[in-house]
């Protein structure tokens, strides 16, 4: 491969891989409003996961390539490590399964309002 294919690859990957890590923050901000349905917050999760495991494979590939993030040599690669742990734990509240034993406030406004109707 000429060097300067190789360059515009590593700076597609830097580019890519930042964007996509971006999205990713959006939609897992975004999470609470797009769960308020079962298939939005599947859909969201999935979505979060698949931008994290490609984001991930985008970071690899740029370290092993050589290329920088953010001026340094070192960081895609913990970056890439924890792009994968994202998309790991995001997927542990799936189909509505309460992993950390807590209410969130739509279920909390619920039971408030069936008590008052007691």
């Amino acid at each position: 491969m000429p060097l300067a294919s190789i360059v515009e690859l590593v700076s597609l990957l830097e580019s890519a891989s930042i964007t996509l890590c971006g999205f990713a923050t959006i939609l897992w901000m975004a999470i609470g409003t797009l769960a308020r349905f079962e298939k939005g917050e599947i859909i969201t999760q999935k979505a979060v996961a698949s931008l994290c495991i490609i984001s991930a494979i985008m970071l690899f590939s740029l370290h092993y390539l050589g290329g920088e993030l953010w001026g340094s040599t070192t960081v895609a690669r913990p970056l890439a490590v924890t792009a994968i742990i994202v998309a790991v734990t995001g997927m542990l509240n799936i189909k509505g399964k309460d992993v950390q034993g807590e209410s969130n406030p739509h279920q909390i406004m619920k039971m408030r309002a069936a008590e008052r109707d007691e």
